[in-house]
């Protein structure tokens, strides 16, 4: 008698991130979308690197507890501006207050993804920093730049995917898709570890 094959896991992205969805969509594995309840307040001087790494966890966790066969993606990513953090601007008097902040400078890009599978107790996150040097950026030119893309749903306020490239003069990742909200070759590492077959 033959045993049937084990049917692999449901995988889920725990984020309604449409970039995150994207990107996950390239390795042609089905998933599903959930929303992680997830309070995101940094504390109290919490670092940036801290905070999205805490935050990526929690959201694979939130949606594990509600999907516990599935293997669960969380991730986060908080822009740190000299260990400040910077999130998603939401509008564009914020927006240009964040490029003000860093035109001439470098940003850390510092984004964390996380990997749950509550049934079998699997658990790993890691952090993926991105490097990006901004050029000098003039008044006219962040007007400009924010008109053409509004950026508002993007920490740090720059779709370097899009026009943003423009605003740059270098960026240094060894996970190129981190910056766009989602570290394929980590992710991808993580979900071999938790069992799925890639690719």
């Amino acid at each position: 008698m033959h045993e049937s094959p084990t049917l692999p896991r449901p995988l889920v992205l725990g984020s309604t991130s449409r970039y995150r969805r994207e990107l996950l969509s390239r390795l042609n594995l089905p998933f599903d979308v959930a929303a992680p309840e997830v309070d995101e307040t940094p504390h109290d001087r919490e670092p940036p690197k801290e905070l999205a790494l805490r935050l990526a966890l929690a959201k694979a966790r939130a949606v594990a507890a509600l999907r516990p066969t599935a293997v669960v993606i969380g991730s986060d990513q908080v822009a740190d501006l000299a260990g400040h953090p910077l999130g998603k601007p939401g509008n564009h008097e914020k927006a240009t207050q964040q490029l003000q902040a860093m035109s001439g400078q470098t940003v850390i890009f510092q984004t964390a993804v996380a990997v749950v599978c509550a049934e079998t107790g699997f658990e790993q996150v890691d952090l993926a920093p991105v490097e990006v040097k901004f050029r000098a950026l003039s008044s006219a030119e962040i007007e400009r730049y924010l008109r053409a893309e509004e950026p508002y749903d993007c920490a740090g306020s720059a779709k370097s995917e899009g026009l943003g490239i423009s605003l740059l003069d270098a960026i240094l990742s060894d996970d190129p898709t981190a910056l766009i909200g989602l570290p394929l070759i980590r992710t991808c590492r993580m979900l071999r570890a938790a069992g799925l077959v890639l690719p």
